[in-house]
């Protein structure tokens, strides 16, 4: 297959599995958008490839063994895998960023919980603010300030989606809300999870959840002035459709248990509008000093990992490593996978 076959197959795959970015993605120039629908495809792909089974922990076994592929030169025949591996060489990939979302699968292939807020965000730095770091790679972008401001927007976007939802992610016994704030609202998770209710208490944790999204939209947009001119309305106009799904969540009384919010295309075509005006308007205004705040704690390896394009020396690999290590363990126990990739 050719670059522009592969290329076409992932387009096809982001008009049918995220709306909102392929709406937004038609406003990043072309040099930049062709690769990032690349990147996002793969991203997608492989979230729906973990999302969509039973038996998460070979998925995301095999998921390492395409990412290994795709940076040892060999991709496996499909053709996500193929373009991702040529965005990937034409733009030294850090290996750390796609590596940080297979441990954020990881994560969910352990059915694994999350006590606090800042756990919560650590697991959206993994498998949101990643894109989000890897997109800046693809913008020629490593600047320390405005990768930080990237996975904020990240952070915001994954948090959004939680609070979207609540009750979806309960009925397949999925639980992100932190445990700390049911605890201390006198739930227990595991009776949340047989019969989910939009109750008052968690109304409240959903709309806190949305409380810190909106916080870190309104940082992300510090760093969309250190970005490249022509790339601005894309990213602005990702920003607000995700945040209109939160608007969209609060009018409903943040019920998002009995319902599941929507945007409608009319919706997005203002957000598209408004992105234009606004990164017009950015240019001619002074940069905010937001853009020098420091990163999250739970995203600063990703900064550290994206602004320089040596292999990161932290210590975060260590915990994909033992991540991974259980899920084979787990597999071995259960008996090979034959699975066809």
């Amino acid at each position: 297959m050719n670059a522009e076959t592969d290329l076409e197959a992932c387009r096809a795959a982001i008009r049918t599995g995220s709306h909102s970015f392929h709406a937004a993605s038609r406003l990043l120039p072309a040099r930049v958008r062709d690769p990032a629908l690349a990147l996002y495809a793969f991203c997608r792909l492989a979230d729906d490839a973990v999302d969509e089974v039973a038996d998460k922990g070979p998925a995301v076994l095999r998921l390492r063994d395409r990412l290994a592929a795709i940076y040892n030169g060999f991709p496996f025949d499909a053709p996500a895998d193929r373009a991702f591996a040529r965005v990937v060489e034409r733009f030294d990939m850090p290996r750390a960023l796609p590596e940080a979302l297979l441990e954020g699968f990881a994560w969910d292939a352990q059915d694994r919980r999350y006590a606090t807020l800042s756990d919560l965000r650590a697991y959206s730095a993994r498998v949101a603010s990643t894109v989000g770091a890897m997109m800046c790679v693809l913008m020629e972008v490593r600047d320390r300030d405005a990768l930080a401001r990237a996975c904020d927007l990240g952070v915001a976007m994954q948090l959004t989606n939680i609070a979207r939802d609540v009750g979806e992610d309960a009925r397949a016994g999925r639980l992100y809300l932190p445990t700390e704030w049911l605890d201390e609202a006198g739930l227990a998770s595991d009776a949340f999870l047989s019969e989910p209710t939009a109750s008052p208490a968690v109304r409240a944790m959903t709309r806190r959840l949305l409380g810190e999204a909106t916080r870190l939209y309104h940082r992300s947009e510090a760093g969309v002035a250190a970005l490249p001119l022509a790339a601005r309305p894309g990213i602005l106009a990702a920003r607000h459709a995700y945040a209109g799904i939160g608007t969209a969540v609060a009018r409903s009384g943040h019920d998002s248990v009995t319902s599941r919010a929507v945007t409608s295309s009319a919706a997005k075509l203002r957000w598209l509008g408004l992105s234009l005006v606004q990164s017009a308007w950015i240019t001619t205004m002074p940069r905010s000093p937001i853009l020098h705040a420091a990163p999250l704690a739970e995203t600063a390896f990703l900064v550290e990992a994206a602004a320089d394009p040596r292999p990161a020396r932290s210590g975060w690999g260590e915990s994909l490593i033992s991540a991974l290590a259980q899920l084979e363990a787990t597999d071995r126990e259960h008996g090979p996978d034959v699975a066809a990739p």
